[in-house]
């Protein structure tokens, strides 16, 4: 199963039950605010034009955090959950910078700092068959957990039903090539601070596109450093070289 959320926000009346769960399953502090994406809260109720917005990874079918990510710190996994393994990580932040949504988050008050981000209960539920904890607790069925295809269909009927209830988007369908975690709305997503000028396709290929078309400049620039490499050897070698031929002509003589 492809696994995904469907966050329908016209249900959510903001009670926060599933921020406390996320932090109670990850072992978070219960204190911190839940208002906003933190190291410290990992799912967060936001609130907008009188709309609870949840917050959390959006687990991109293609993620850009694991295609800029040079050690496999971060994985798609084959549920669907992107995961994040903070003993590979070496803390260079390019998910920070790739993800398309701005939604990892870092220890900045630690002195060995890591990437937070939603894993969607990857190891505490879902490789045990379980639903993740936000998605459990949630006592009006705002926030629903699922195959993919299959929110999918059923938000398509929810808005066909109630045209008049949604806005005729489901946010996170092909947004950056599509997400795992999706959105309905009574408000248009522009009005509620979801970045709605990003590109449909999933952005490791937008990348590659541009990689792909300039192949001369990436072989000059390694041929170069391979000649400086080369230069700067050669040259200790033959300061080497000499400085044995001058002790060696000490010792002759």
């Amino acid at each position: 199963m492809n696994a995904a959320i469907l966050n329908d926000m016209t249900k959510c009346i903001g009670c926060k039950a599933c921020t406390l769960a996320c932090k109670e399953i990850n072992g978070l502090p219960k204190d911190a605010p839940s208002d906003v994406l933190s190291s410290k809260s990992w799912t967060a109720i936001e609130q907008k034009k009188g709309i609870n917005i949840k917050r959390q990874c959006m687990h991109c079918n293609e993620p850009a955090c694991v295609s800029a990510c040079p050690v496999g710190a971060l994985t798609k996994t084959e549920t669907g959950a992107v995961t994040y393994d903070a003993k590979k990580c070496m803390g260079c932040r390019y998910c920070l910078i790739s993800c398309p949504f701005s939604l990892p988050t870092y220890e900045w008050d630690k002195p060995l700092p890591k990437v937070t981000k939603c894993i969607l209960c990857y190891d505490n539920a879902l490789k045990k068959g379980e639903q993740p904890a936000c998605t459990r607790v949630c006592p009006t069925g705002a926030t629903k957990f699922g195959d993919r295809d299959e929110l999918i269909q059923e938000a398509k009927d929810r808005i066909a039903k109630n045209p008049d209830r949604y806005v005729n988007h489901i946010y996170g369908l092909t947004e950056a090539g599509g997400t795992s975690v999706i959105y309905l709305s009574s408000v248009p997503f522009a009005e509620l601070g979801f970045p709605v000028d990003r590109q449909d396709e999933a952005y490791p290929k937008l990348t590659w596109k541009v990689l792909s078309q300039i192949p001369n400049i990436v072989s000059t620039s390694g041929i170069l450093l391979l000649g400086t490499w080369w230069i700067i050897n050669r040259r200790i070698k033959l300061e080497n070289n000499e400085n044995n031929s001058d002790d060696e002509s000490v010792i002759n003589s």
